[in-house]
């Protein structure tokens, strides 16, 4: 057994967590499916993960993020007061019962937006950060590219039919992981089960939050085009997943495919631990050095998301030049660790030299080379 599959062995040994593992392929109902471990951003699960979809009140995800970026950097506060329009208070949909003439608090605006889904708190919102619902979707479009949503164009804050409004489960999903990653102090209105505005109580959609199975979030959306979806997420001992799923048939059919589609994400996956920040992976031959060797180590943790059923056959591979040539700067990168399994994505990670290797003077290295003519020249390992 060499170095890295007894590694290897002594992780998952320590890791081991008795949960069965589920028989054949795994198959949703659901015409787009994506699911991703919100801290590695491996993907569990992709079905037509990049195609065009209409996203419905999913959208809402994105007003809700440019809020909190607002809130954050301080050109809105919770007590902030947005007049309520005439054409928010006319729209149709799903609604907080917003008067016209009000000025509603963003807190209240944020709560009638997350767990009512009001098309009217939306456009109140929009209408309040960009002047006009078109302008807001200017600043959507704009961040959507920033954050990496390459299938995604809006024409409105809250998801109504519009045949150039689209996107795709793997955005929302990009999305839902950006908005508990950069807003954890306000991402805890996605927990809300219900809210009281205008004396109308009403309560959240999202199926998963009634569930004892973690979800703390995120939006549901429906509309004839797009059929029943939902962005979920939910979050067990430390470990975070996030499913997209839209196109199904009943909201009957989208709670169950959902919460069947987080809990085989938590029971097939596990996230290990397979080396520190800065530990030492491998010591690397250095050829014209003042030392023999460099050690090698991974900048950051090296944190893997794997098929539990797989980890008997996970296989790790440093790869670099060998002997490495001096000099060496500490920090620079001098290789790759490759990890593979069956059934998951190939893992590479960089390698870093830990010490600086300086290049032997002149006497030094033709002592060395010298000597390399008589044990033969290099390789790659």
């Amino acid at each position: 057994m060499n170095r890295f599959a007894a590694r290897l062995a002594a992780v998952f040994a320590a890791a081991a967590i008795a949960i069965p593992s589920a028989a054949g392929a795994y198959e949703t109902n659901a015409k787009y499916a994506y699911m991703i471990d919100a801290k590695t951003g491996t993907v569990l699960f992709d079905k037509n993960g990049t195609e065009t979809m209409f996203p419905a009140s999913m959208t809402k995800m994105m007003t809700i993020y440019l809020v909190f970026e607002r809130l954050k950097d301080g050109r809105l506060t919770l007590d902030s007061g947005l007049p309520v329009s005439e054409e928010a208070w006319r729209t149709g949909g799903s609604k907080s019962f917003m008067m016209v003439g009000d000025k509603v608090r963003v807190e209240d605006l944020i709560r009638g937006v997350i767990v009512q889904s009001g098309n009217d708190a939306c456009i109140v919102l929009a209408q309040g950060m960009a002047g006009s619902e078109a302008a807001f979707a200017v600043e959507m479009n704009k961040k959507a590219k920033e954050l990496g949503m390459t299938g995604t164009h809006f024409k409105n804050s809250d998801g109504m039919p519009d045949p150039e409004h689209v996107t795709t489960a793997r955005d929302l999903a990009i999305l839902a992981k950006r908005t508990i990653q950069d807003f954890p102090e306000y991402y805890s209105y996605y927990a809300e089960t219900e809210y009281t505005h205008s004396g109308i109580k009403q309560a959240n959609r999202n199926p998963l939050l009634y569930k004892n199975i973690g979800a703390d979030g995120l939006k549901t959306g429906h509309t004839e085009a797009s059929g029943y979806g939902l962005t979920g997420s939910a979050i067990r001992g430390g470990r975070r997943v996030i499913a997209v799923l839209n196109g199904m048939a009943s909201d009957k059919e989208r709670a169950q495919e959902s919460e069947r589609m987080i809990e085989w994400g938590f029971n097939e996956y596990e996230n290990y631990t397979l080396f520190k920040a800065g530990e030492i992976v491998d010591n690397a031959p250095v050829e014209m050095g003042k030392a023999a060797t460099v050690p090698l180590a991974a900048e950051k943790e090296v944190l893997v998301t794997l098929p539990r059923a797989a980890r008997q056959d996970v296989k790790a591979n440093a790869q670099y030049q060998t002997p490495l040539p001096a000099p060496i700067a500490k920090g620079s990168h001098v290789g790759t660790l490759v990890i593979t399994a069956p059934g998951a994505q190939t893992i590479e990670i960089p390698l870093v030299a830990t010490a600086d290797v300086p290049r032997l003077g002149f006497f030094g290295r033709t002592a060395a080379s010298v000597k390399r003519m008589f044990t033969g020249g290099g390789s790659s390992k």
